[in-house]
């Protein structure tokens, strides 16, 4: 079986700018994508990443080279990976994200609000989550020492398997899904 491989992100602007024509898709959620990205990329957030549904469609063919972008990169290797399970054998992730394209001051878009990304509302959510079990646990009855017990197995779980069931429910909210607005082209 094939591995995960990855493109710097110069490599893959070099590779865009001799060929607009590479299939590049980014697999943060609908607000991420919206609020800042690489002008070439297609939004597919990863929740409802579906293969026969991107080739049914066209979006991508069997064959294709496909390059994955997210924030930093872990969305995007579990993307890779789905990729490469579906008979995909040459999927690249680009190292750093979006966060080193943007580094590298490579062209993006930005529109709309400025969005929290779900990694870092994971952290908040889980900690908040934490904290008031232990606030509940002392004030009103020890049993809510559960929560915080469920919120830091889940944490571990999340660490070793590297898949998040809070950052999928996340990603389903509504505040991170899309909305309407103008987009503004800058190059950082």
């Amino acid at each position: 079986m094939p591995t995960v491989q990855t493109i710097s992100p110069a490599a893959l602007k070099e590779l865009y700018d001799r060929n607009p024509e590479i299939t590049v898709l980014d697999v943060r959620t609908p607000a991420e994508f919206q609020s800042i990205r690489a002008s070439f990329a297609k939004s597919t957030p990863i929740e409802i990443l579906n293969m026969k549904t991107l080739v049914k469609t066209g979006r991508i063919r069997s064959g294709d080279t496909i390059y994955l972008f997210c924030a930093g990169g872990t969305r995007a290797n579990m993307a890779a990976e789905k990729f490469i399970r579906e008979g995909f054998e040459n999927v690249y992730v680009i190292e750093g994200g979006l966060n080193a394209w943007v580094a590298a001051e490579f062209p993006v878009i930005r529109q709309g609000r400025k969005v929290i990304s779900v990694e870092r509302q994971v952290r908040i959510t889980a900690g908040s989550l934490i904290v008031l079990g232990v606030i509940l646990g002392f004030k009103v009855n020890p049993a809510f020492f559960g929560l915080s017990a469920f919120v830091g197995c889940g944490l571990i779980f999340a660490g070793i398997t590297d898949t998040c069931g809070m950052a999928l429910v996340l990603a389903r909210m509504p505040w991170n899904q899309a909305s309407q607005e103008a987009p503004k082209t800058c190059t950082q």
